[in-house]
């Protein structure tokens, strides 16, 4: 082999490895480049289902917040309904208890509304006007198991009824609410039914439950009338025996047969 042919050899064997290696740098190019962004997209594509995430649980845990009932408040004159209140103090809910209910909720706008303003509207409602005016009585209880919460919904319900007359405001709890609903009565209403069955065991819960407010009441004021007259009259006939017993013994001297 002579000298320029050597020459030739390594230049072209010098240019097949400088081409090998400019070669094998586009490559690497093309494959790091292609890392990268397959990086970038994965990585946006997290933040992406990341924030989805995060959202779809703001949205699901301020939806149970505002949807969950923290009290409640039944209304009973008859119409009788109830208002469930979450904790911003709006009403969520509306349940009615009888015909009268289900036809006076339909005449009303409180939902989503702040219950002292759901109270104004339904003092202000020309059937509770008229029924209120005629001597009506309309019970207000305030229902829950947080006492200070319910507490401060009791004294805004009272604040709101100050200048209404027959109108008797009153706090219960949640048991008692749970029991009420099993028996289709709202807890006014229940309350009165409680009163009545001690009066007379006969009273049942649908004869309460087609009864206003005023007509309860006059029912318990009536049986318990009946009540004090019966115990008076048999502890005076009571005392009348003893008391001719002990005057014949000191007025004669002797002693009773």
């Amino acid at each position: 082999m002579n000298m320029n042919n050597m020459f030739k050899e390594l230049f072209s064997s010098v240019q097949a490895e400088e081409e090998l290696k400019n070669q094998t740098k586009a490559f690497l190019a093309r494959k790091t480049q292609g890392y990268t962004k397959l990086k970038t997209k994965n990585r946006k594509y997290f933040l992406y289902t990341a924030a989805c995430v995060c959202l779809f649980f703001m949205l699901f845990g301020g939806h149970w917040l505002y949807f969950t009932p923290i009290a409640q408040i039944s209304i009973d004159i008859n119409p009788s309904i109830e208002m469930s209140i979450n904790r911003f103090e709006q009403v969520i809910f509306v349940n009615d208890f009888n015909e009268d209910g289900r036809e006076f909720s339909d005449t009303l706008n409180i939902k989503y509304k702040n219950y002292a303003d759901a109270i104004e509207q339904i003092l202000n409602n020309d059937i509770i006007t008229a029924l209120l005016s005629d001597n009506e009585v309309m019970t207000i209880t305030v229902i829950g198991s947080d006492g200070q919460r319910s507490a401060k919904i009791l004294s805004g319900v009272e604040a709101c009824t100050a200048r209404q007359n027959n109108t008797y405001c009153y706090f219960a709890s949640s048991e008692e609410v749970a029991v009420a609903h099993e028996m289709g009565l709202s807890c006014g209403k229940y309350r009165a039914f409680l009163e009545l069955q001690l009066l007379d065991s006969n009273i049942t819960s649908e004869t309460v439950q087609r009864m206003t407010m005023r007509e309860i009441r006059e029912l318990i004021d009536r049986l318990s009338s009946d009540s004090e007259n019966h115990s008076s009259s048999y502890n005076n006939r009571g005392n009348g025996y003893h008391g001719r017993g002990g005057g014949h013994g000191w007025r004669n001297g002797e002693t009773l047969p």
